[in-house]
C-alpha cells in the first residue's frame, strides 16, 4: 500500500520529449532528402520545437524542485531528462548549419547519417514508452548503441572520402562541420541509452 503519492507524470514528460526528438529527426531527413530550398523551412520548424523541448525541461525541472516522491531517483531523472534535450539540440544545431552553410548538392552520406538519426529516435521512443509501462528497456538501448556505432564508422568512411574527393576547400570544411555535428547528435543518443541502461539496472 502506497502512503505517499507518487509523481509519474515525469514518464509522459519524458514521452514529449522524445516525440518532439521523433518529430524534429523526420523533418531533418525530410529536408535533406528533398534539398536546400526544403532545409530552410525545415530549420525553422525544428527551432520551434527545440522551443518547446526547453518549456519540457523547464517543467521536470520544476517538478523535480517541488516533489516529495519520484518514480525514479531525482538524480536520474535529470540525468534523463538532459540527454534528450542535448539530443534535440544536437539536431537543432545541425539543421542549423545545413540551412546556413547552403551544402549543394546534398551528399548521399548526409542523407545516410539523418536516417541513421531518425532510426535511432524511434528506438528512443520504444526505449521510453517501455519505461513508462514498466516493460523490457534494454534491447531499445541495445539498438541505440548499435545505431551509434553504425554512424561513428559511417562518419569516419565519409571524412576520409571527403578529403579524397573534394577540391574545394570550403566546402570540404562545411561538410566536415556538419558531418560532425550529425556524429555528437548520435553520442548524445548513446548517452541516453546510457543513463536508461543504469536506470533499468539499479531499479531492477
Amino acid at each position: 500500500m502506497r502512503l505517499l503519492p507518487r509523481e509519474e507524470k515525469f514518464y509522459e514528460l519524458f514521452v514529449s520529449q522524445v516525440d518532439l526528438i521523433s518529430e524534429a529527426a523526420r523533418l531533418l531527413l525530410q529536408g535533406v532528402k528533398a534539398g536546400q530550398s526544403r532545409l530552410d523551412e525545415v530549420a525553422k520548424d525544428i527551432k520551434r520545437l527545440e522551443h518547446q523541448g526547453d518549456d519540457i525541461i523547464h517543467e521536470i525541472f520544476t517538478r523535480l524542485n517541488s516533489t516529495f516522491i519520484t518514480p525514479l531517483d531525482p538524480e536520474d531523472i535529470h540525468s534523463l531528462s538532459s540527454r534528450l534535450d542535448d539530443v534535440l539540440d544536437g539536431i537543432e544545431d545541425a539543421s542549423h548549419r545545413m540551412m546556413a552553410y547552403r551544402v549543394n548538392p546534398i551528399p548521399p552520406g548526409m542523407v545516410q547519417l539523418c536516417e541513421t538519426i531518425y532510426s535511432c529516435s524511434r528506438a528512443m521512443k520504444k526505449a521510453f514508452e517501455a519505461l513508462d509501462k514498466k516493460k523490457e528497456v534494454m534491447e531499445h538501448c541495445i539498438e541505440i548503441n548499435r545505431l551509434e556505432n553504425e554512424a561513428d564508422h559511417m562518419v569516419r568512411g565519409l571524412v576520409i572520402e571527403l578529403f579524397e574527393k573534394e577540391t574545394d576547400c570550403i566546402a570540404l570544411i562545411k561538410i566536415k562541420e556538419i558531418y560532425e555535428f550529425l556524429e555528437a547528435t548520435m553520442d548524445h543518443a548513446e548517452d541516453v541509452a546510457d543513463v536508461l541502461q543504469n536506470v533499468v539496472v539499479k531499479n531492477s
